[in-house]
């Protein structure tokens, strides 16, 4: 034995490495069905007595209840069955380590309840939003309201969809000017700072509309608004659904500039957005920069006009 070991250290190591490539059709509506029953879930506990949503606070003082739990469970559960080979990144679940997830060619990216503090206020704003995404952006996305009985979801290359309990439409972005009179901007309720004011500022007569959750970026989808300015903090998951849903629809998810984990810019806004640069994802830290959502765009953003 002594003498077989000196052998081997004494020769080259073999590389034992070796490419594995995976191949799996998944059917969207597999995900629709998902997120659907998640939403039937959280509808449930949200038409329940309030004494009973097991509300936490989180370390980052946000809200987590029953539903958000229940709605994870339900989401990670047939994900893990539809892909068990696909990783997933929850909202709920403990982070996977940069290091890790850095090398993921595709995953789940979820919020099982996007809109937790509308979910508390009982006003029906809250989302169910799962993602795919291919190395730093979203293929698929599906998103469903269950106060509004509707779903939209897209897959990259084949549109953007909404499906209500009648039917199922295309739907596509607004078309607009920067110098188009009475714009709609939607923003968030619950975050309407002085940079969002300023950004607002800069259009004719905007008529503004304010809503909680990933419904905003729908909104811009469906066109029913036009510009959806982000001018605070939001994590990947709150977006990633959304966003391939509005590309597919004709519009945009523009950066913005860096901020910090209290919503301080770290740069110039104006500067970075002209510079049309999608959001991207996969990011050593998930919380995403400021910034824009546009519809139909008549012509880019010109340098110097922000």
């Amino acid at each position: 034995m002594g003498s077989g070991l000196s052998v081997l250290r004494g020769e080259e190591t073999p590389d034992y490495s070796m490419e594995i490539q995976l191949k799996v059709e998944l059917q969207v509506e597999d995900i629709i069905a998902t997120a659907q029953a998640a939403g039937r879930a959280i509808l449930q506990i949200y038409n329940s007595e309030a004494s009973t949503w097991e509300v936490q606070m989180k370390s980052d003082a946000s809200p987590l209840t029953r539903a958000d739990r229940e709605a994870n469970a339900i989401i990670c559960q047939a994900l893990q069955s539809i892909s068990p080979h696909i990783p997933i990144i929850s909202e709920e679940n403990k982070m996977t380590p940069h290091a890790v997830r850095q090398k993921f060619q595709y995953y789940w990216l979820v919020d099982p309840l996007d809109g937790t503090k509308e979910f508390l206020k009982r006003n029906g704003q809250f989302t169910v939003n799962i993602a795919l995404m291919c190395g730093s952006a979203p293929v698929m996305g599906v998103v469903d309201v269950p106060c509004q009985g509707k779903t939209y979801w897209a897959v990259k290359g084949k549109g953007a969809w909404l499906r209500t309990a009648e039917a199922q439409r295309r739907i596509q972005a607004a078309e607009f000017g920067f110098e188009d009179k009475g714009l709609k901007i939607v923003a968030s309720s619950s975050h309407l700072n002085k940079e969002t004011e300023e950004f607002i500022a800069l259009f004719q007569s905007p008529e503004l509309v304010q809503v909680g959750s990933s419904l905003k970026l729908l909104m811009v989808a469906e066109g029913a608004a036009h510009i959806y300015p982000r001018l605070a903090p939001t994590c990947e998951w709150d977006i990633a659904a959304a966003d391939i849903i509005v590309r597919e629809a004709g519009g945009v998810v523009l950066q913005a500039g860096t901020q910090d984990a209290k919503g301080n810019p770290l740069q110039d806004w104006k500067e970075e957005l002209v510079k049309e640069a999608a959001v991207v994802y996969n990011k050593e830290d998930v919380l995403n920069p400021y910034f824009v959502v546009f519809g139909k765009r008549k012509a880019p953003i010109a340098a110097g006009s922000s």
